[in-house]
């Protein structure tokens, strides 16, 4: 079988062009593939990025759950001497009482105002009062309802330490927080 030169030429041709196009067809397949390998390892990428903060955001909650949980078993807090406003220090603490107050509706507590020694006994029942009643007002403006909070005053009658030191004074000034 013979072919004229413009058959050839034609073949060649034909030729030629399918191996262009199979050349390109490869290239832009494994350009594709690559594409698809940079978006999947920015997809693994985003996905181990979303753990980490996952994981990091379960350790947050489980410390300050572990930070409520101390603060909730802080019940007694200490007044300077005539003093009826509590410390700064405890502020945090109440805010955590007022929040959880603010979360249980039918909780209810009680806080006992208690005063040293020193001074006359109606003087330290309204002393002890006040004192709660401070505390009271910080639970009330951070959450807590005014019908869960109880007050009692012991005044000097209920002494935490029975010496008539410094120390034992100081340990007599004090709200308790109980459950009525």
């Amino acid at each position: 079988m013979k072919f004229s030169q413009s058959t050839k030429f034609a073949l060649l041709f034909v030729a030629l062009f399918s191996l262009a196009a199979c050349s390109s067809t490869g290239e832009e397949e494994a350009a594709t593939e690559e594409v698809a390998e940079t978006e999947s390892g920015i997809d693994a990428t985003t996905r181990r990025t979303q753990e980490l903060a996952a994981e990091a955001a379960a350790r947050a909650a489980a410390a300050e759950a572990r930070i409520a949980a101390a603060a909730l078993n802080t019940n007694v807090f200490y007044f300077d001497f005539d003093v009826s406003e509590f410390r700064p220090a405890d502020r945090d603490v109440l805010t955590f009482h007022a929040r959880d107050l603010a979360a249980n509706s039918n909780k209810r507590i009680r806080l006992e105002g208690h005063a040293d020694e020193r001074g006359t006994r109606e003087y330290n029942l309204a002393l002890g009062e006040r004192r709660a009643q401070g505390i009271q007002n910080y639970l009330i403006v951070n959450g807590a309802s005014r019908s869960q909070i109880e007050i009692v005053s012991y005044g000097e009658e209920q002494p935490a330490d029975r010496g008539s030191n410094d120390s034992a004074y100081q340990q007599n000034r004090r709200v308790q927080i109980s459950t009525p």
